[in-house]
């Protein structure tokens, strides 16, 4: 392949990226699933405009750190510990229940395997990719009927953010598990050393990000060293702990989302992954997207998959939302809030590519469950908050 046709198929994936995302959004649908339709539209399966190339491999990488990051960036500490224990616990009955049955739904649809077997981990894995949760269409939908502020609306958006922490070092453990030469202790305690040096040279780094903030803000100076910071603690994470290199880029995020200007990095750090990296990396999952090994066993395998993520997040978010002492309807609420499903899923399906747990046929069900999820969740909810409405209007009647 000639140096500069990747120019050419850059041009091609930011041209259909952005098209297809401005109709993803006129259709109310996430901008990503546009974004991973247009790959899979100009990849091998279908027009054959692009093929995948390592260059196109590790720009997608790039472009996951970067989201990643921003992720941790946008994550308000302030607002995560104020909700504290009962967002925690329906964070963990939110990841705890997609996990389980997810793994078991695998191994019902393919057969059970052994543990420790790769079969094993590859059911463990699908359930891995059901524990995220993104919560994006749902505080839109909230905001535009006025309930974010709300007891509800205020937990649902706690407990997504720590699901998603949960989430990532769920997977941290998958990842270390899978690799043959590991030993579960051995795992465990990279992953408690690694979160221990992220504790220790975040608060170092913290006092130093905020020096400069304080000597020269709002300067460009900022973001650029924010960003070799994040690019540092993915290094490190993956060369010297063997943990995932997105969990040190979404720790880098958690360290800096403090400091005056981390709106000023974020935003900067938006700009290259909004107008590059990113559409490069939601193409890239569609040009992975073999639709030519999509038989009707998968297609029945994706229409299951999709209804055990959308009922086991129901489940597990809104039972520990009742136990908490949630009022049933708005326990229901929460786990309708809590069903949708995005960017993280997707960033969890790639590294699982990249790790070989999972065939990129799976990438078809896991498309098929954020297209379902990010349409029904608003109109499930409108639902539900009005029948709030006709039942206070019957009993004021």
């Amino acid at each position: 392949m000639e140096s500069y046709s990747i120019l050419k198929d850059l041009a091609i994936i930011i041209i259909a990226a952005k098209l297809f995302g401005i109709l993803a959004r006129k259709c109310k649908a996430p901008q990503v699933v546009g974004e991973i339709i247009a790959g899979l539209l100009i990849g091998p399966s279908i027009l054959g405009l692009v093929d995948q190339s390592d260059f196109i491999l590790e720009m997608a990488e790039i472009g996951v750190i970067l989201l990643m990051f921003s992720a941790g960036l946008e994550t308000d500490l302030k607002e995560l510990m104020k909700t504290g224990p009962i967002a925690a616990l329906i964070a963990c009955a939110g990841v705890f229940i997609p996990l389980v049955l997810g793994a078991l739904y695998y191994m019902v649809f393919y057969g059970f395997a052994p543990w420790g077997s790769n079969e094993f981990y590859e059911a463990v894995f699908i359930g891995t990719i059901l524990t995220a949760t993104s919560v994006s269409i749902t505080v839109q939908s909230l905001k535009e009927m006025g309930k974010l502020k709300g007891r509800v609306g205020t937990t649902i958006l706690s407990a997504a953010i720590i699901d998603d922490v949960i989430g990532i070092i769920v997977l941290t453990f998958v990842i270390g598990f899978k690799n043959p030469d590991s030993k579960p202790s051995t795992v465990v305690i990279n992953t408690i050393l690694f979160f221990v040096l992220a504790v220790g040279v975040g608060f170092i780094s913290y006092k130093i990000f905020k020096w400069i903030d304080k000597r020269y803000p709002h300067t460009r100076r900022i973001p650029i060293a924010g960003l070799a910071y994040c690019f540092i603690m993915s290094y490190v994470a993956e060369q010297y702990f063997g943990i995932a290199d997105i969990t040190g880029a979404y720790v880098a995020g958690i360290i800096l989302c403090s400091i005056n200007d981390s709106e000023y990095i974020e935003r900067k750090i938006d700009i290259n992954s909004y107008m590059l990296f990113g559409p490069v990396f939601f193409a890239s999952i569609g040009l992975k997207t073999d639709l030519n090994d999509v038989t009707g066993g998968i297609l029945l395998f994706a229409v299951g998959f999709v209804i055990v993520g959308l009922i086991s997040k129901i489940i597990g978010c809104g039972l520990m939302a009742r136990i908490c002492r949630f009022k049933g309807k708005d326990a229901l609420k929460i786990g309708v809030g809590m069903m949708t499903r995005g960017e993280v899923a997707l960033i969890v399906a790639q590294k699982g590519l990249s790790m070989n747990l999972i065939d990129p046929v799976y990438f078809t069900a896991v498309i098929l469950l954020i297209i379902v999820s990010s349409i029904s969740t608003p109109i499930v909810l409108k639902f539900l908050y009005s029948r709030d409405k006709e039942e206070n209007g019957v009993q004021t009647a």
